[in-house]
């Protein structure tokens, strides 16, 4: 599909939170909250039409929330590609930033996922031979 034909396609706001996974009042407040780089059509009797285009956008929003990015953060990049051309730094910025915090929150993950297989490898082991008894007992003396 052309640009064109992309930004010709109408959807409604039914059709466009199916797409998203977001709710039609999620898909709201994103519009109240200045989060969405184009102006939401309406049609004469004042229905939502959205784009192909507003979808992808969305989906990417959805991808910036899932991951941590704040709801200012959020507005203020799409401020920035609302302006168009000439920001690009600014919006680099912002998302290496961000990516750098998402980077910080897997690697604590990971550090927390190793204490789990740990831990989990010692329940196995002594379940396997029969020992588990006392196990992080506070009256056995021994809190493994």
């Amino acid at each position: 599909m052309t640009t064109t034909g992309a930004a010709a396609q109408s959807l409604s706001i039914g059709e466009v939170a199916d797409q998203t996974g977001l709710s039609v009042h999620t898909l709201r407040f994103y519009e109240r909250e200045g989060l969405l780089v184009g102006p939401v059509r309406r049609t004469s009797g004042g229905r939502r039409r959205y784009t192909s285009f507003d979808v992808d956008w969305l989906l990417i929003c959805v991808k910036l929330r899932e991951s941590g990015m704040p709801l200012a953060d959020l507005r203020h990049f799409a401020e920035l590609v609302r302006l168009g051309p000439g920001n690009e730094a600014e919006r680099l910025r912002l998302l290496d930033a961000h990516r750098q915090r998402v980077d910080a929150q897997i690697q604590s993950l990971e550090e927390c996922r190793s204490v789990i297989t740990w831990k989990v490898g010692v329940y196995a082991e002594h379940l396997a031979r029969g020992e588990a008894g006392g196990l992080w007992d506070p009256t056995a003396g021994g809190g493994r």
